[in-house]
């Protein structure tokens, strides 16, 4: 049986990297995920942990590492955080494209300049195209059990795609909270052995990924996207046996009070408690309001969403990451454009808050809904509203 535990959520990550037999460590330590990958290194030191640990002097080489750890066939992990992703970013893409399950946690930060070490989800936004599957996540507990879906999602030969586990910097990476860790023993029924179908072999050298004229490249890029899109089936079966297996269950849209509610609030990650607070007082209120979390990044819930919000007439939208001259928050915009041909779509109504780790309350979450519902009854000379700005 699992036993509960009070620890602080960037070990309970590292604890759980354990508990999965990881085969690689590759890392470099950056605010605010430095305790995952310390607590993994002394695990290792300690012969808790039986893997290879690779310090590297940046994490550009950290995730170039992990591809080549991967690509031989070890199950690979490392984490990382706000500048660090961005270093990272051009090395994301070949892990996808190649195939390799490498899964990553990433405590989001926000992205200099002004330099910040707080959180906020501009660092995962502006990776959102790099063809990983994202996973939000809104409390420690979330944390592990999608750290342990992500192993066995990304490894399952059917996807071969590496995954990021997104968990909001300082709001939950330092958190000590009571956590639930599974036994080594259902963690093994759990996860499968890694297979990977394609490993490097020295005695059968092969060159891969190394050049592709115009005349296939496209069709590689659609390869790709198919790939992504089929992997839904495998992350749904995956959460499905998580809650038979642990009670714990996971979906790519999640409701709180929100069937037959005439105004949803849509968030993602640790401020949708915070936000569950606000509608549960708007609710004993008498207000008409409800909460949609949106924890698949990608592949996008289509489907999901469109279902959430079908019977909404206002859908109010928190970003914690601007679009500089666009129309607002990256979240807003693809819901707008997932929604653009349904007949009886509610008014989308945006909002950007929360941005380098600046809290937002109950009252604040509050006002976001009062207002939204105001905008939308009367229009608004901008196309999104930034929360908290002061003046």
């Amino acid at each position: 049986m699992a036993k509960r535990v009070g620890i602080e959520v960037s070990l309970a990550i590292a604890e759980t990297a354990k508990l999965a037999n990881v085969d690689v460590v590759a890392a470099y330590p950056i605010t605010p995920q430095t305790h995952i990958v310390e607590h993994l290194a002394q695990l290792v030191a300690n012969g808790e942990l039986d893997a290879a640990y690779i310090p590297v002097e940046s994490e550009h080489s950290a995730m170039s590492a992990c591809l080549g750890a991967s690509a031989v066939g070890a199950r690979t992990f490392t984490a990382t955080a706000g500048q660090g992703l961005e270093l990272m970013h051009e090395v994301l893409y070949v892990a996808s494209s190649m195939q390799l399950p490498v899964v990553m946690t990433v405590a989001n930060r926000a992205l200099s300049a002004p330099l910040s070490v707080w959180g906020d989800h501009s660092d995962v936004m502006s990776v959102r195209d790099t063809g990983w599957i994202q996973i939000f996540t809104e409390n420690g507990q979330e944390v592990v059990d999608n750290l342990l879906c992500a192993f066995r999602i990304a490894e399952d030969p059917e996807v071969l795609l590496p995954v990021m586990v997104h968990l909001d910097g300082f709001h939950l990476s330092h958190m000590i909270e009571p956590l639930f860790l599974p036994e080594p023993s259902e963690v093994e029924q759990f996860i499968p052995p890694n297979r990977y179908p394609f490993p490097l072999d020295p005695g059968k050298p092969v060159t891969m990924g190394a050049f592709a004229p115009p005349i296939i490249y496209s069709e590689t890029k659609k390869a790709q996207q198919v790939n992504l899109e089929a992997s839904k089936a495998v992350i749904l079966h995956c959460w499905e046996d998580f809650g038979y297996r642990f009670k714990r269950y996971y979906s790519p849209v999640e409701s709180y009070l929100s069937e037959g509610a005439r105004v949803l609030l849509l968030t993602m990650g640790s401020f949708s408690e915070t936000a569950m607070a606000a509608i549960d007082k708007m609710r004993q209120e008498g207000k008409d309001v409800g909460l949609l979390k949106l924890r698949l990044w990608r592949p996008f819930p289509f489907a999901e969403i469109r279902q959430a919000v079908k019977n909404a007439e206002v859908l109010i939208i928190l970003d914690r990451a601007l679009s500089f001259g666009g129309p607002g928050g990256p979240v807003c915009s693809e819901i707008k454009s997932a929604l653009y041909h349904e007949q009886n779509r509610p008014k989308v109504i945006s909002f950007v808050g929360g941005l380098g780790g600046r809290d937002i309350t109950v009252a604040g979450f509050e006002y976001i809904v009062n207002r939204g519902i105001q905008i939308s009854q009367t229009g608004s000379e901008q196309e999104f509203e930034i929360f908290g700005v002061r003046e």
